[in-house]
């Protein structure tokens, strides 16, 4: 870990009901995504949001996933989110198949976000080993899914703020 320490974030407070959050993860490493999941889960319950948890086979998948989920009609089976997180890790390999994943993935999903100005948390874990994957997902401040639920807890304040659906 390095010598420089993640700030302690307050939870911010939004206006409006409590948020339907739906998250989108790659399971790959399940432990990693689990650790990663728990710490959103921490930072949503502080603003009561109900989260609805999908899973898809890997990272690549996550923005196909999130066009589906952004079709979803509400109230048929799905729809209706204030906002999404996305959450996977990517390790890197021996071979290039790793930066072509993490910038397809990344790519898609800025592609969806500056298309929609959807809500979104984004939390994608590109590491070179499995031990810096398990100190971004343990049960601190260092916890990147808390991170992807911070900020979009904060986007959905902002688009409640503005009016925007």
């Amino acid at each position: 870990m390095s010598t420089i320490d993640a700030p302690e974030r307050a939870t911010p407070s939004i206006p409006g009901p409590p948020p339907r959050i739906l998250l989108i993860q790659a399971p790959y490493y399940e432990a990693v995504v689990s650790g990663m999941r728990q710490g959103a889960e921490r930072v949503l319950a502080g603003v009561g949001a109900t989260l609805e948890v999908v899973d898809v086979a890997g990272a690549f998948e996550l923005p196909a996933a999130l066009r589906m989920a952004l079709k979803a009609a509400p109230g048929e089976g799905g729809g209706g989110w204030d906002g999404f997180l996305l959450h996977g890790c990517v390790v890197k390999g021996e071979t290039d198949h790793y930066q072509f994943i993490c910038e397809a993935v990344c790519q898609g999903v800025m592609d969806i976000s500056g298309e929609t100005g959807v809500p979104l948390g984004f939390g994608l874990l590109t590491v070179e080993n499995l031990p810096q994957a398990v100190a971004r997902s343990s049960n601190d401040r260092h916890n990147k899914g808390a991170e992807a639920a911070h900020a979009l807890l904060a986007q959905i304040g902002l688009a409640r703020k503005w009016g925007v659906k």
